[in-house]
């Protein structure tokens, strides 16, 4: 496929009138739904939890909560995941996991993303269960079996072996390879 992005700092790279022209031919209302988000990852005919991960990032995405992106979103959602500090980061993160929206988030939240996230990657690198295991073994000090979210950014921020992890787990390179270089078909091959 000639010009492959293979680094952030490549995709990064691109102009905002470049993103706005992708976002524009993707979605010319200028407004991206549910559906046309899954349409342009490719990410139709998914298993349960797959589908409600992608509907938990699109809700976090949809930060006015009008049940569309808009290119300001999408332009936030693209900035933080390359360019945010790790507190952004974090907080995104947590409230990925936390899916009842209770402020906690419980060994089940955390185990159905993660599970989720490796059946939209195809990235098994890391088990789901033992990661949890350990993410709550060293941040839930008080053995209470959710993490606020002050637990959860302090604790990750204090070990490095579960920043590494989840750098792994939560990495969407992938994701915006495909924003970037058009929508495609992950089983298609030319």
């Amino acid at each position: 496929m000639g010009n492959n992005h293979t680094s952030l700092d490549d995709i990064l790279a691109e102009d905002m009138h470049h993103w706005y022209n992708k976002f524009m031919k993707e979605s010319p209302s200028g407004l991206i739904t549910l559906f046309e988000l899954k349409a342009i990852l490719g990410l139709q005919g998914m298993n349960e939890d797959a589908n409600s991960y992608v509907d938990q990032v699109f809700l976090t995405f949809d930060m006015d909560g009008d049940g569309y992106i808009d290119f300001v979103e999408y332009i936030a959602a693209i900035s933080l995941m390359l360019k945010g500090e790790i507190n952004q980061k974090l907080k995104w993160y947590f409230k990925l996991f936390d899916q009842d929206g209770n402020g906690k988030i419980d060994k089940d939240e955390l185990e159905t993303i993660f599970t989720a996230i490796q059946d939209i990657t195809r990235n098994h690198d890391i088990v789901p269960e033992e990661m949890v295991t350990l993410i709550f073994e060293k941040i839930d000090v008080n053995g209470e079996g959710e993490l606020t979210l002050e637990e959860f950014i302090e604790g990750a921020k204090g070990h490095p072996d579960i920043m590494e992890m989840l750098r792994k787990m939560m990495d969407l390179t992938s994701v915006l390879v495909i924003i970037v270089e058009g929508r495609q078909k992950p089983n298609n091959s030319k």
